[in-house]
């Protein structure tokens, strides 16, 4: 049996109530593998990764934060935060688009508490984060996500996904195995945690580049 918590929307005039999972489940994908690398060792392990991690994201990352870029539409002069911002490369490219706003990124150490006000972000991007992830601990992340977005703010995510194209089931054969060789990352699926959540889900793209498998997701937030 779940356990929920509500939180009440304010459309139109009216009162709806959005259950909320206390305990977020998996995904309707039960074969979605958990996560296997403690989060206290995750700073370390890409520590370690960060002389050559660029690279390996240029030929495996690249197409889906392009497109994510492209999903989000951004207007020089908004509030745009970058969680896990890792070694810059998606930053980057939103600094380019958006010179004259309050660009922000954090680490993923952060995203468990940002410090932000309520409602001051108006795009939200999430990098290779969730794949890291244990389940139990991403209902937490996404009520920050919410609380730190404007009302129909953009939360714009990339995740590691599960594969639907032939050959790139390679990469969780290789994580079941040796986990750290993918640097702790699993194919995950986050729509439905999104919607049950309070977010609208626009649009969720699959990307596949040198048979790594991607999803971009595009949502926007409901009122409070």
């Amino acid at each position: 049996m779940g356990f929920f918590v509500y939180r009440h929307l304010g459309l139109a005039g009216c009162n709806i109530a959005i259950m909320k999972p206390l305990f977020p489940r998996r995904s309707s994908n039960t074969d979605i593998l958990d996560a296997k690398i403690p989060q206290h060792k995750i700073s370390g392990l890409y520590d370690g990764m960060a002389w050559y991690y660029d690279v390996w994201a240029h030929f495996t990352e690249n197409k889906a934060q392009r497109r994510a870029i492209e999903l989000a539409k951004i207007e020089d002069g908004l509030t745009i935060l970058d969680v896990a911002v890792g070694t810059g490369k998606l930053f980057n490219r939103i600094l380019k688009r958006n010179p004259n706003g309050n660009n922000v990124g954090i680490d993923i150490g952060s995203a468990f508490d940002i410090k932000m006000d309520k409602h001051t972000v108006d795009i939200l991007f999430n990098n290779y984060m969730f794949d890291l992830i244990p389940f139990n601990q991403m209902g937490s992340i996404i009520d920050e996500f919410f609380r730190v977005l404007k009302p129909s703010g953009k939360l714009v995510m990339i995740n590691m996904t599960k594969a639907e194209r032939l050959g790139a089931g390679l990469y969780e054969r290789i994580y079941r195995i040796y986990p750290l060789v993918m640097g702790g990352c699993r194919g995950i699926q986050q729509n439905n945690l999104l919607t049950e959540y309070g977010f609208k889900v626009i649009t969720r793209e699959y990307v596949q580049q040198m048979l790594f498998p991607s999803e971009v997701i595009l949502a926007t937030k409901l009122s409070d």
